[in-house]
């Protein structure tokens, strides 16, 4: 399940992601989010935040995923992903310079960093 994550405004979409992600998050709550963010905003940022009831992610999901990532690839402006989970934080390290934009991966801890690191100028 994904969900909105409030106290952010302007460019920024949060989400937090728990249980085994799929297809409908994506469709549901993520992409409608973007869209709109990119509906007044030339780029957006990403805050995306997985905790420890994070299952995994269903392949729907992972279509969705990268479908929304490649049809607005040039409207990344940041992403920050906070996890502790070691294969998905690996995975995103792995990738980041295929990215049009800064990606910066927190620790579950450092959640508060992370909302800093995604709305400083």
């Amino acid at each position: 399940m994904i969900s909105l994550v409030s106290g952010f405004s302007g460019n920024i979409v949060g989400v937090s992601a728990k249980g085994r992600l799929t297809r409908e998050d994506y469709e549901g709550v993520l992409i409608p989010a973007v869209e709109k963010a990119l509906a007044d905003h030339e780029k957006v940022r990403l805050y995306y935040e997985l905790g420890a009831e994070f299952a995994g992610v269903d392949v729907g999901a992972m279509w969705e995923d990268f479908k929304v990532g490649m049809a607005h690839y040039s409207k990344w402006e940041r992403i920050a992903i906070v996890t502790d989970v070691e294969w998905l934080a690996h995975s995103v390290n792995a990738f980041a310079f295929m990215m049009p934009c800064p990606v910066k991966v927190f620790k579950n801890g450092e959640a508060s960093a992370a909302k800093e690191w995604i709305a400083e100028a």
